[in-house]
């Protein structure tokens, strides 16, 4: 189970072991190695230095999370854009080979539907096995045309075609382009360091001071994960054009 995947697990394992790191600094401090007065203004410096990398990563990585959910966004909209326009120029092909396409595409746009909305794994595994199964059908509706009739009309729809197979290719990709692991293991290190060096610099026990780091990372963590999770959490893309495509298409 990848943890990433689950934005509520990232921020209650985020919690967790920051609000550790942060009692771990506080019991080295007042058992094992004191901080002198005299050198809490050079540690001072360290601890800034630590938080202001760390709020660094955080915004990086947010960006990142922010323009690959943008991609996805971009790819559904290119990819109804793609359906649309072959459903129209299926009028270039032979009537029946025309009919059959259009059948096909309809059957085609509610799957990429499915694609976006299904949550449950197994599920998802159907989908796209049956929208394999409509590639095949779709391309083997267009492909006997071409020999017989090779005319710049024709590759039109030829063309377009190629342009709904390669749409839900990019889709895939899109989805599959996430935040690396390093990142996500950079900032938890770095974290931890902040969570360390806060424990250990404390005048203190104010545990509602203690908290307000843990507390802030982990929400950032977990708006991050689920900004980056196409299928976890809260924010989602909304094939919204896909379902409006499906609907103009159920019409006609």
């Amino acid at each position: 189970m990848n943890l990433i995947n689950f934005p509520l697990l990232v921020f209650a394992s985020s919690f967790i072991v920051l609000s550790l790191a942060v009692l771990i600094g506080d019991t080295v401090r007042n058992r094992f190695l004191p901080l002198q007065e005299e050198d809490r203004g050079e540690f001072g410096v360290v601890l800034t230095a630590t938080l202001t990398l760390l709020g660094l990563l955080i915004g990086f990585s947010f960006s990142m999370a922010v323009s690959r959910y943008d991609q996805r966004k971009k790819c559904e909209s290119e990819e109804a854009n793609a359906i649309g326009t072959e459903y129209r120029r299926a009028d270039l092909l032979p009537a029946g080979d025309a009919a059959r396409v259009r059948e096909l595409l309809k059957k085609y746009v509610d799957q990429r539907v499915l694609f976006y909305t299904a949550g449950d794994r197994n599920r998802l595994a159907k989908i796209n096995a049956d929208t394999a199964e409509l590639q095949n059908e779709l391309w083997s509706a267009v492909r006997p045309a071409a020999p017989t009739q090779a005319t710049p009309v024709l590759a039109l729809a030829i063309s377009g075609m190629n342009d709904v197979l390669n749409s839900q290719g990019y889709t895939q990709a899109a989805w599959w382009n996430r935040i690396p692991l390093a990142a996500w293991a950079l900032m938890l290190v770095i974290a931890l360091l902040s969570g360390l060096l806060i424990g250990y610099n404390a005048h203190r026990k104010n545990w509602r001071i203690f908290l307000i780091v843990p507390v802030a990372v982990s929400i950032a963590f977990f708006l991050i994960a689920d900004i980056d999770s196409p299928r976890g959490g809260a924010i989602h893309v909304i094939p919204q054009n896909l379902i409006s495509l499906s609907q103009s298409l159920s019409t006609q």
